[in-house]
């Protein structure tokens, strides 16, 4: 790791103190991890995409706060003052702040540069999977929701809500991320961890039916 990337490192282990285990510094670590995997096999600017992952998320806003889509606006201008308090060009500084900033889900935003898409996969590998569980009812549980629907727990018969049932947002969201990933190495990736998903919905059925 760079020294500029160990700083930046520092900073986002201190910026996600105290903060809900779907958005903290292991997540961003992992996020991290996957994007250095990701640039060296997709020919990606290694520094661009690694900064880019370790600062995206320097600000949020809560999940039911009406401004909740433009966190990525926020945390993109938090990126780049550290960036420039680092001396960094302005060339770099605006990389990874357009990366950070168009990097969210909910944004539904088609990246213009290879780096901006990788950190797109990189975030979405890490809300599938056992992980991506994990998170999703940590979120769950800090908006005080119900884990699933009594009448329709699998969506079968209604649109998916995720704003009101846990589960719902695996068909509102998680079961759709490998069809919005860009690279191969991501879709690979992608795979076990959809498979992995589908199988845990399938025990719960069994064991709420």
């Amino acid at each position: 790791m760079t020294p500029l990337l160990a700083r930046l490192e520092k900073v986002a282990a201190e910026r996600c103190a105290g903060t809900g285990p779907a958005h903290d510094y292991a997540h961003v670590r992992r996020v991290a991890q996957s994007a250095r995997v990701l640039a060296r096999v997709e020919g990606a600017r290694e520094d661009v995409l690694v900064a880019a992952a370790l600062l995206h998320e320097l600000f949020n806003h809560p999940k039911d706060h009406p401004d909740s889509a433009r966190s990525g606006d926020v945390c993109a201008e938090h990126a780049a003052i550290v960036l420039r308090g680092e001396h960094c060009d302005e060339g770099f500084v605006r990389d990874v702040s357009y990366a950070i900033r168009v990097h969210s889900f909910s944004r539904g935003i088609l990246p213009e540069t290879l780096e901006a898409k990788l950190l797109q996969d990189a975030d979405r590998l890490d809300a599938i999977g056992a992980i991506g569980i994990a998170r999703c009812f940590a979120t769950c549980s800090e908006m005080k929701r119900p884990f699933y629907s009594d009448e329709d727990p699998f969506c079968e018969r209604r649109e998916p809500e995720d704003k009101l049932w846990g589960v719902d947002h695996f068909y509102k969201k998680l079961l759709r991320i490998p069809d919005t990933l860009h690279s191969a190495t991501a879709k690979r990736l992608a795979e076990e961890r959809v498979l992995f998903m589908k199988g845990y919905l399938a025990q719960l059925g069994r064991e709420i039916e």
